[in-house]
């Protein structure tokens, strides 16, 4: 049987996108309506959404750090976008909670899905013009925990405060290089965009935290952006052009206050001659064997020659201030006063 793999294939040209991901359809599904609803509930202040059960897949998320009166005035956008998808929305303000649930007319599996993660976008702080283009294909979320990678609080604070940078610049600048939107909020970070960019976002988040400073990372990026334009450079190794960081200590070393003497020395056998303890001095002066009366008064005429030693040295530089200046002898006088006598002459010849 001949090969039909090199045969012309008219409708296959050059002209055709072959990655382009197309727009899902009503008649895309072929297994019409769905036969139980989804919902999702959120709840902002449990970390991780949690599923209550198999069938209802339901996530809780506190609202707890978004303003009530910001979600109930951009409410009617969220109404319509997800009126757009065939997905019923509710917002309840007494319990501080948001829902989401299919309905008989939805298609689209992946509907409820972006709705999640709308609402995930919103209960942090996404402002919601923003958060609604979750629902395009190209667009994905990403929300990066940070507070259990760094133990001490305020290191935590610093170290977050890098991100956004003086101003906002390295945020804005990581922004224009992966191509996504940043919301650095509380605990986490959220990041929506391609994702590639998503991928970048939480490697530079995450060495942020371990202490890597994001400028190291923007350089590179920046530089692979520039790079990523010849096309020459497309099958080499870019290995030559990136940066290569080294760690450094900065950190001093401690100089011991004694210096020990660290010349050659002889080599013995032998190990040294234990020190004598404080035990063993005493018996050696006789201490040892005198009365507790005894030894503690010898103590106390020894503070006390020391005072009296400390006391006379005292006495002694304080005299000194009133000692009269050594004057200058007579013959050192006598010949100032003949060289000045010759220069006077002198001037008057």
């Amino acid at each position: 049987m001949p090969s039909t793999h090199k045969l012309d294939k008219p409708w296959d040209t050059d002209d055709i996108d072959k990655w382009k991901i197309d727009k899902f359809e009503p008649e895309d599904n072929k297994g019409g309506s769905f036969a139980e609803e989804s919902s999702f509930m959120t709840i902002e202040n449990t970390g991780e959404p949690s599923q209550l059960s198999p069938i209802h897949a339901k996530f809780l998320d506190l609202l707890a750090q978004t303003n009530p009166l910001d979600l109930k005035t951009c409410w009617p956008l969220i109404t319509r976008v997800l009126a757009q998808h065939h997905i019923a929305c509710t917002l309840d303000l007494i319990n501080g909670s948001m829902t989401v649930k299919t309905t008989l007319s939805t298609f689209d599996p992946m509907a409820i899905l972006n709705a999640r993660d709308l609402l995930r976008l919103l209960a942090r702080s996404v402002p919601a013009p923003q958060a609604v283009k979750i629902f395009d294909d190209a667009v994905a979320m990403d929300v990066i925990k940070i507070r259990s990678l760094v133990r001490n609080r305020d290191r935590f604070v610093k170290r977050r405060q890098r991100i956004l940078g003086p101003n906002g610049s390295t945020l804005k600048a990581l922004e224009l290089l992966t191509e996504c939107f940043i919301m650095v909020q509380g605990n986490t970070v959220a990041a929506m965009g391609p994702y590639k960019g998503l991928k970048q976002t939480r490697r530079v988040v995450i060495d942020c935290m371990a202490n890597v400073h994001p400028i190291y990372h923007i350089k590179e990026m920046m530089i692979r952006k520039e790079l990523a334009k010849d096309p020459e450079l497309a099958n080499e190794s870019w290995d030559r052009f990136l940066p290569n960081y080294k760690k450094r200590t900065l950190s001093k070393r401690r100089v011991p206050h004694k210096v020990t003497d660290k010349t050659k020395k002889v080599y013995t056998p032998f190990p040294p001659p234990q020190e004598k303890s404080k035990v063993d001095l005493q018996i050696e002066s006789g201490e040892y064997f005198i009365g507790k009366q005894a030894r503690e008064r010898k103590a106390r005429e020894d503070r006390e020659e020391q005072q009296r030693e400390k006391r006379k040295e005292k006495l002694e530089a304080r005299q000194k201030e009133f000692e009269a200046p050594k004057e200058a002898s007579s013959e050192k006088k006598k010949k100032k006063h003949k060289r000045k006598r010759t220069d006077d002459g002198e001037a008057d010849a």
